[in-house]
């Protein structure tokens, strides 16, 4: 077991938080991703902002090697595949498709997002699945955007949430978090190049800190000071 993991039993069911910014259901050996929203770079790029086109490369090897430490077996990304259509160029798609060739034998489902319905689909020789939430697995109902479900516990991305931790002095830190309420959680974005929101946490929701090697709880204390 990793120290720098957290980790919660919700919906009968142990899930592991992962620095990664990913979710880890070890019983299934799944793991859970969302909002990588590769092509951003290339897509800034394209309307003339000078941004390194390599953001993907980093959010690749992140993958890759959680991937392969874990031993995963699936991978599910709860939508925002890409994240324009402008953002799918050469070097991009050539990066995925390398990264595809070598997972060869990891089932990946794509929800579909919202960016995804712009950008379009990962191309059919990749192997992803791609399904229009909510998709059903377990406990779990996985969709893109959040929101409750007769059906199960909602597993969903969309919103790259964040917390500010105050200190002392007014500055503290601010970094992404997991967010798990009753019945709906929502995960942080994986890809690195990506903007986040600050959440406000509802009685009893459980907000979860990702520092650079770990997943801190908040207790619960903190979070009543901010309500």
């Amino acid at each position: 077991m990793n120290t720098g993991w957290a980790h919660i039993e919700w919906a009968g069911e142990t899930l592991a938080l992962l620095p990664e910014r990913a979710l880890w259901w070890a019983r299934e050996r799944t793991l859970f991703i969302a909002d990588p929203h590769f092509g951003k770079a290339a897509t800034f790029r394209c309307a003339g902002i000078p941004v390194p086109e390599t953001s993907h490369e980093d959010d690749l090897a992140r993958l890759e090697n959680l991937l392969a430490r874990l031993g995963a077996r699936r991978l599910v990304i709860l939508g925002d595949f890409f994240h324009a259509k402008s953002g799918r160029s050469e070097g991009t798609l050539a990066a995925l498709a390398e990264w595809r060739t070598r997972s060869e034998a990891l089932e990946v489902v794509l929800i579909l997002g919202n960016h995804d319905r712009h950008a379009g689909p990962p191309p059919k020789a990749w192997d992803i699945a791609c399904v229009v939430g909510p998709w059903a697995l377990g406990p779990f109902q996985c969709r893109h955007e959040p929101g409750e479900s007769e059906l199960g516990f909602v597993l969903a991305g969309h919103l790259h949430p964040a917390y500010h931790l105050p200190d002392r002095i007014g500055s503290g830190l601010r970094g992404p978090c997991f967010h798990f309420g009753k019945r709906v959680a929502v995960l942080p974005a994986f890809g690195a190049f990506t903007g986040t929101s600050n959440v406000t946490a509802a009685c009893d929701d459980r907000l979860f800190l990702i520092g650079p090697d770990c997943v801190l709880e908040l207790p619960p204390r903190v979070l009543r000071r901010r309500r």
